[in-house]
């Protein structure tokens, strides 16, 4: 790990030679000497981590390089913060301080530079000659510097074949399926991959199905892969088990023998076969390609059966039959029956202690229904008999993790995971350890957050933001990250990290130096200036003490805190800041020293109290992000057009008190004419027009999304020229300046060709004729449209439309769904006050999953065809006529029959004391619920199809 921070560290001194800043006293050959040793270094110490083992010795001189690194990072840092600072001046100020203070000026460069010059010197002079410690021999016993220990992992993953059934929960149904895979009729080899992460029982899962299933083949094999694999050495553990298994005498010399004289043997034995293969713990696609020509495909029903931890190898096209099973967690009880088993196995019926229970639920929720964790947590805690005992376990997981001998396997097996990452996703994968458990982030906030930090490696011809979305990506695709959320054409939406995960990720962080926590349970211990720092506090009392000079990211997580007298200030003494993150916290005012810190990228205010920002918010020219969304912020003073780097300007405001009812879905924020001057802005939500406003947007040509509120009728011309000049634009939201202001847009003869989300909120007199051309639209939404046409004809042909929001867009009494809408995932009808039929054909809306019709009083049965809807899953009825529900509700109602098919149906409604809500499940049974808000029930993501959401 300590190779990611001298990678960033070397990126960060070459960006500061190519600045040519003049550096006094000429440390520029000193840092380009720094940066060759850093080069050197940083491939021993990726050779070190590929290889997992450091003696002893090794792990002394890592720890050096960590801690040198940071000091030369600080020092840069503070210099850039002294150039910053000076470009901040306005160029009276300048002239005079160059003047005046030219004294001043040159001794603080002076000492910089002199602190900067002695710490290379003192880098370099730690360095003992190239070929020692960088070709240092290794010596025997050593150990990874995480604790893992990849024989032991092995080892491990083979002792699951020995597992008794009695010793295995919630492996029914999965394995039902794969005996079903592996005992089909399909003639053809077959590769059945099990993917999941570390820990989840994948391999337990295969070793049950392949034991009682090998009588039914010719012959078997089970191959452990690993990491690091030989692929001669596999042949031959290959031929020895297949052999083996058939009681045939293993061919003679086989360690002499040659790849292609193995797989001679292997195919000449396996052609006339009906074969089953185990190639577990599988981590790079190329083994396939090594191995696929000695396992033949003889049409005789062989079958392949993988385990992997990385979505790509168990999606990737085998030229064969595929099947991909999931490994899911284990769901709460059988998660409490597995935990049972092995922390209360000397009790009667394993059954827990009362007053053990409350704790040893929390503990197993760590888990999260990872099996690895379970056995291991509940093995290691039947020696414990004390719910003090207990208690306090649970508050030091964290450290037990790293220290704990019998958690060892469970930190190796997470670890395998975490040391085959390259170095920025183990940074990436580090970030998520900054946020609380079980927090839920937002991608487009994370990936905002992972350009502000750095992480993002420069790509000739390619967006950062794109870049650090792949990084996403290649997590959630290695199973480190969870996707909570997805987008229904399938980009993830949102993200977490399983607590144990999470725990591995802090226990990292800690050596590392990564990131510091506070929380109400423990203070900061840490003898150097955290880098990182998050504040977690329930009601934000949290006030950390010490040194904030160092801190470059500052987050505040405090969900209870409700109003600013809980949280009085800011910490003082910030210098060097580059992330600042307040979202949600109830703070009024910024402190007056933000305007100084010179280094910032990102700042979020999003959902906080703040009513305007600092006057001189231009000084800030390094800032790449600026989110003010739902602050009390309506306007951005003139000094916002200096932020020559700002990449992401997010200000809109939603009316949260009436959100469906209200026309005012979102208000925007004014700004000053000169805002089309940053040419670096990649997002602009959302922007309230004024005149001379519109025709200048013609300049934003690289945007990539937009909202715009108070539109009227006279900008139409300008508006269009405007849109049509932006052929990057992905989102693009217009919302007129009252509901009676018709929104004229014919004027643009077609859309940007890569639009993808589209809202219109206003009065429509027609569909503007340039919607056949949105060719890549995903996202739609009419806002009060309150069309009189039938507007569905328009639409019905779009290829990739995902999601339709409709609000008050029509004003007729049916809507017909005739054909089309291919892809159509999910369907929201709100607000239609005359509408009292639906039709849907057979054939229409073929792929439709989630069907929401709200507020349409007029309907009064169900829409006619809903069976022909064969993959909705989710039919939610809000504030509609008694009668619509009264016909699915029970067995015996007129409508039963069809909506049997859908999984999930939800009846919410509003009454004095709130809203409710009623599930209609398959069962058939209504479980009442109460629901906080319309908000609510009409959002599974917390949010509508917003701008810049």
């Amino acid at each position: 790990m300590a190779s990611a921070g001298v990678e960033l560290l070397i990126g960060k001194i070459g960006s500061f030679l190519e600045s040519r800043v003049p550096l006094l006293g000429g440390v520029g050959d000193e840092l380009e000497h720094l940066r060759s040793e850093l080069l050197t270094m940083k491939a021993f110490l990726e050779d070190a981590e590929r290889n997992g083992a450091l003696s002893e010795v090794e792990e002394t001189w890592v720890a050096n390089v960590r801690d040198l690194s940071i000091d030369v990072e600080d020092i840069i840092d503070e210099f850039k913060y002294h150039e910053n600072e000076q470009r901040s001046w306005d160029p009276y100020t300048r002239a005079f301080r160059q003047t005046i203070f030219l004294p001043l000026n040159l001794w603080e460069r002076h000492r910089i530079t002199t602190k900067l010059q002695k710490l290379i010197i003192k880098t370099i002079r730690a360095i003992p000659e190239r070929n020692q410690p960088y070709g240092v021999d290794r010596i025997d016993g050593m150990t990874n510097s995480h604790g893992y220990d990849p024989n032991r992992v092995e080892i491990f993953g083979e002792l699951s074949l020995f597992f008794k059934d009695d010793e295995l929960v919630g492996i029914e149904d999965a394995k039902e399926k794969l005996v079903g895979w592996l005992l089909s009729g399909e003639p053809q080899r077959t590769v059945i991959s099990v993917v999941g992460m570390g820990g989840s029982g994948k391999t337990t899962l295969v070793a049950n199905t392949f034991n009682t299933q090998t009588a039914k083949f010719d012959c078997y094999a089970w191959v452990t892969v690993s990491k690091t694999y030989n692929i001669e050495d596999l042949l031959r553990v290959l031929i020895t088990e297949l052999f083996t298994s058939t009681r045939e005498d293993v061919p003679q010399d086989l360690s002499n023998m040659s790849y292609t004289q193995m797989v001679e043997i292997l195919v000449n034995y396996l052609q006339p076969k009906r074969y089953v293969i185990v190639l577990d713990d599988v981590w790079d696609i190329n083994l396939w390609r090594q191995i696929h020509v000695a396992v033949p495909d003889g049409a005789h029903g062989s079958r392949i059966m993988l385990t992997t931890r990385r979505e790509d190898i168990a999606s990737f096209s085998f030229g064969a039959g595929c099947h991909v099973h999931h490994v899911q967690p284990l769901n709460e009880n059988e998660a409490w029956d597995l935990f049972s088993r092995k922390a209360f196995s000397s009790r009667p019926d394993n059954c827990c202690p009362p007053e053990l229970e409350p704790v040893a639920r929390d503990l197993l929720g760590k888990c999260q229904g990872l099996p690895l964790g379970i056995v291991a947590l509940g093995s290691l805690m039947s020696t414990k008999r004390l719910a003090s005992e207990w208690t306090e376990f649970y508050t030091r997981l964290s450290c037990e993790l790293s220290n704990n001998p019998l958690l060892e396997v469970v930190k190796s097996i997470l670890l395998l995971s975490f040391n085959d990452l390259p170095y920025r996703l183990k940074l990436c994968f580090l970030y998520f350890g900054i946020f609380p458990e079980d927090y839920v982030i937002e991608c487009d906030r994370l990936v905002r957050l992972l350009m502000a930090e750095g992480f993002v490696e420069q790509v000739a011809g390619a967006k950062p933001e794109e870049i650090a979305e792949g990084y996403v990506t290649e997590l959630t695709c290695r199973c480190m990250v969870q996707v909570v959320k997805r987008e229904p054409f399938g980009r993830a939406k949102a993200f977490k990290m399983h607590d144990l995960l999470r725990e591995l990720a802090l226990s990292i962080s800690k050596v590392e130096n990564f990131c510091t926590i506070y929380n109400e349970q423990k203070t900061r211990d840490d003898s150097r200036a955290p880098h990182r720092l998050s504040m977690q506090a329930n009601y934000g009392e949290l006030q950390p003490h010490g040194d904030m000079s160092k801190v470059r990211t500052f987050f505040i997580f405090a969900p209870k805190m409700t109003d600013s007298s809980s949280f009085q200030k800011l910490p003082s003494g910030f210098k060097l800041l580059e992330v600042l993150d307040l979202r949600h916290v109830p703070i009024v005012q910024l402190p007056d020293e933000t305007v100084k810190f010179f280094n910032l990228k990102y700042l979020n205010l999003k959902g906080t109290k703040v009513k305007e920002l600092p006057r001189d918010i231009g000084n800030l020219h390094n800032l790449e992000t600026l989110d003010i969304r739902h602050s009390k912020i309506r306007s951005l003073p003139d000094g916002i057009v200096k932020l020559n780097n700002l990449r992401h300007l997010l200000m809109y405001h939603c009316n949260f008190e009436d959100l469906f009812r209200s026309y005012y879905f979102f208000d925007g924020t004014q700004v000053p004419l000169d805002i089309c001057k940053l040419k670096s802005l990649q997002v602009l939500d959302a922007i309230e027009l004024r005149d001379g406003l519109t025709k200048k947007l013609a300049h934003l040509t690289q945007l990539t999304r937009m909202s715009l509120t108070n539109v009227r009728e006279a900008d139409e011309e300008d508006l269009c020229k405007s849109i049509e000049s932006m052929r990057l634009l992905e989102h693009l939201f217009v919302h007129t300046s009252t509901e009676d202001e018709v929104l004229h847009l014919d004027a643009l003869p077609s859309a940007p060709s890569v639009l993808n989300a589209l809202g219109l909120i206003g009065k429509l007199e027609r569909v503007p004729l340039w919607f056949h051309s949105l060719q890549n639209l995903t996202a739609l939404r009419l806002h009060w449209s309150r069309l009189t046409e039938d507007f569905l004809p328009h639409i019905k042909a779009l290829p990739n439309l995902a999601i339709l929001r409709l609000n008050k867009a029509y004003v007729g009494n049916q809507l017909v769904f005739h054909t089309g809408f291919p892809k159509l995932a999910e369907l929201y009808l709100m607000d239609f006050p005359q509408l009292n039929v639906i039709v849907i054909d057979r054939g229409a809306m073929p792929a439709l999953q989630t069907l929401v019709i709200t507020e349409c009083m007029g309907l009064k049965q169900l829409p006619k065809g809903i069976e022909h809807l064969t993959c909705l899953q989710n039919l939610s009825f809000v504030s509609v006529p008694n009668e619509l529900v009264e016909r699915i509700c029970g067995e015996e109602s007129l409508d039963h029959a069809k909506v049997e098919h859908i999984s999930e149906i939800s009846y919410h409604y509003k009454t004095e004391l709130g809203w409710l809500g009623e599930r209609l499940r398959s069962s058939l049974q209504w479980v009442v619920r109460p629901s906080s808000s319309s908000v609510d029930i009409l959002t599974r993501d917390g949010l509508p199809f917003l701008p810049g959401n």
